[in-house]
């Protein structure tokens, strides 16, 4: 299964995670663990469904940082050196900062880091760049970014954003 397709949340009574396929029922949130769906003769059984905390629950990207780490939603990241969480905004996975995006400083690390003159193609939102962006300008190649690294997220590391 493709991982742009995974969900992740916390147990309503833990604090790990549980991956999978989410459904909700009656505004109550599960993650099927994609270990547990079985499909036979036209019929599928689940047999270990886990309810989550509803304010938990991220997608994943589909992408993966400069270390080969899943990117998730509300995942804290460094990206040329200025932390900021993964969000869903303007259509797609981005990161979010708290102050304003520097697009002189994103266009100037593109030659050393890529070797190509490219030119920085972006919307230039004050305080959001796509993942999307980043791999085009960056050149990355095989869903992964080169210059984002996962370093935690914020349920787990808050302490990750404050200054």
């Amino acid at each position: 299964m493709e991982d742009r397709y995974l969900f992740k949340a916390k147990f309503d009574d833990s604090d790990r995670w549980v991956k999978g396929q989410l459904v909700e029922v009656n505004d109550t949130y599960f993650i099927i663990p994609n270990h547990a769906i079985k499909i036979l003769a036209g019929w599928f059984s689940t047999s270990n469904i886990v309810e989550v905390k509803k304010d938990t629950i991220c997608r994943c990207t589909g992408l993966r940082d400069k270390n080969g780490k899943l990117i998730w939603e509300n995942d804290v990241v460094d990206f040329l050196g200025h932390r900021g969480i993964v969000k869903f905004e303007c259509g797609s996975f981005g990161i979010a900062y708290e102050k304003h995006i520097d697009w002189d400083e994103i266009q100037a690390n593109i030659m050393p880091l890529t070797g190509c003159e490219n030119t920085l193609y972006a919307c230039e939102n004050d305080n959001y760049i796509s993942l999307w962006e980043i791999y085009w300008n960056f050149n990355d190649e095989d869903d992964s970014l080169s210059t984002v690294e996962v370093i935690g997220n914020i349920f787990d590391n808050p302490e990750l954003l404050e200054v």
